[in-house]
């Protein structure tokens, strides 16, 4: 990594990163993971669930679906619920993805209830969960998790279990219950949609608090320690090294949908919620330095960043016709 971030810190937006070849239909991607050499693992909703690239935006290798050709097939989710998904897919509803310290791979499938973890070639080396939801806010395993960090030292895993529940679980490196904690609320130290978590430091973890427009930290076990206002903060990714907190923030409600300076950024703040820097347009858009839903948040070892928006979801799919729209954004660290 290289050195800390300051408010002098320079960022740029790369213009058309990712060079997705004709016939792979991204969708939108969900979600953005870095390993240990800088290559991008993309999760998205199209007929090629992961697409890994390299730090020039050419594509290395992909997974998830053997048939990526046979098109699209309305489902019922397991809440009653018709959705479209293309064949083969190995995943329901792709949402997020992370890569560890030693470059396994962690997908949560929100809709399938299940947590996969894999090699770098897509090989899955455990699965997490029955595929069937738990009682809606029961604080069992799980009810639409929503993300899962790995403790580089213990090897433990913590899990947000956000949409159907306000609970963050943790789990023994075997995939073993440990424990649980939160239920629903706005107090210390509960949660409106957990929707994100990362390791912040050797004792303690950060959840983005997507609906009380907040991150909280916490020790392992699970003891409110400090939280700081962000608004809609959906998605976090923390420089171990230097004390850095990348927090992604999602837009205001569809009513004030165009206001700006309201989410559709990422912000970099210190482990106490000091804010450093910032990128992003004041408006939402297509733009290059702008972003229409922001999702998940990843950095390479130069220091720039990578922003996935669910755009199809939130905006896309609300268009006349609707239509597929820019999802996955790099910005260079040029300074700094």
């Amino acid at each position: 990594m290289p050195a800390a971030v300051t408010p002098q810190t320079i960022y740029e937006p790369v213009y058309f990163w990712a060079k997705i070849p004709h016939g792979i239909w991204l969708r939108e991607a969900t979600s953005v993971a870095i390993d240990s050499e800088d290559h991008v693992y993309v999760f998205n909703r199209g007929n090629m669930p992961v697409l890994v690239f390299d730090r020039n935006g050419n594509l290395v290798h992909r997974w998830g679906n053997d048939t990526p050709w046979a098109g699209v097939t309305e489902i019922t989710d397991p809440y009653g619920n018709p959705m479209k998904k293309f064949e083969g897919c190995c995943y329901t509803w792709a949402h997020s993805i992370r890569a560890d310290h030693q470059d396994n791979l962690w997908l949560t499938d929100t809709v399938g209830n299940q947590i996969f973890k894999t090699d770098r070639q897509g090989n899955t080396l455990m699965t997490i969960g029955t595929g069937v939801p738990a009682p809606k806010q029961s604080g069992q395993m799980f009810n639409r998790p929503t993300d899962v960090a790995i403790h580089p030292g213990t090897g433990e895993i913590f899990i947000s279990d956000g949409y159907g529940n306000s609970r963050v679980h943790r789990l023994a490196p075997d995939g073993s219950h440990i424990s649980s904690w939160g239920e629903s609320g706005a107090d210390d130290g509960l949660f409106s949609l957990p929707h994100n978590i990362a390791i912040l430091d050797d004792d303690h973890v950060i959840v983005c608090d997507r609906e009380n427009h907040r991150v909280q930290v916490f020790t392992l076990d699970g003891q409110y320690v400090r939280q700081w206002h962000v608004h809609k903060a959906v998605a976090v990714w923390v420089d171990r090294e230097h004390g850095c907190v990348y927090v992604a923030e999602q837009g205001p409600p569809q009513v004030q949908f165009g206001v700006k300076n309201l989410g559709h950024r990422v912000s970099i703040f210190d482990t106490h919620g000091k804010l450093l820097n910032r990128i992003g347009n004041p408006l939402p858009g297509e733009a290059p330095d702008q972003f229409l839903w922001p999702h998940s948040v990843a950095v390479d070892s130069t220091g720039s960043i990578y922003v996935a928006d669910v755009s199809y979801v939130e905006v896309g799919s609300k268009q006349t016709p609707p239509r597929e729209m820019i999802s996955l954004h790099k910005w260079r660290r040029v300074s700094g």
